[in-house]
């Protein structure tokens, strides 16, 4: 990775999501996936309290993600990080927020779901530890039908 990544990655903030987030999330979800979550779904994430997360450079809302605990494991719902700032070391400065955040909990693995055609996605995670543990068939939609989703796991 360059300086300037290292630059980027610094000056990049995660701060807990606010309600007030949710319009520029929104923004980054429906820039970046076919099938955005709604505002609903960030909104009872938050009322939820799983680890609901932004990262913003200067006043940029770069990327968020959301993260449910249970008391020996996490499940990472959702990381995006808009087009614009990806390939950048920012999706992976969050993902190393939740890793630690996970560890800090005594979580004993984390567990997330990637769709197989999202080859960049999987290989940070793999990079980053994540193994692949089984593949759910059809789960999410796709323009023709269903796509899979592999099934990633990283053990502490």
């Amino acid at each position: 990775m360059n300086d300037s990544y290292d630059t980027l990655q610094r000056a990049a903030d995660i701060r807990k999501m606010h309600y007030s987030d949710i319009d520029r999330i929104i923004l980054v979800e429906r820039e970046i996936f076919l099938f955005p979550w709604s505002p609903g779904n960030f909104a009872d994430s938050i009322k939820a309290g799983y680890v609901c997360q932004v990262l913003e450079q200067d006043d940029t809302l770069t990327g968020y993600g959301i993260m449910m605990m249970s008391p020996e494991e996490a499940h990472i719902l959702t990381l995006g990080i808009a087009t614009y700032w990806q390939k950048k070391g920012l999706g992976k400065k969050l993902l190393q927020y939740f890793i630690e955040h996970a560890k800090k909990r005594e979580a004993k693995s984390i567990f997330l779901d990637v769709r197989e055609s999202n080859h960049g996605a999987a290989q940070l995670y793999k990079r980053m530890g994540f193994h692949q543990i089984a593949t759910r068939k059809g789960y999410y939609p796709a323009m023709c039908g269903r796509e899979d989703a592999l099934v990633m796991q990283l053990e502490l």
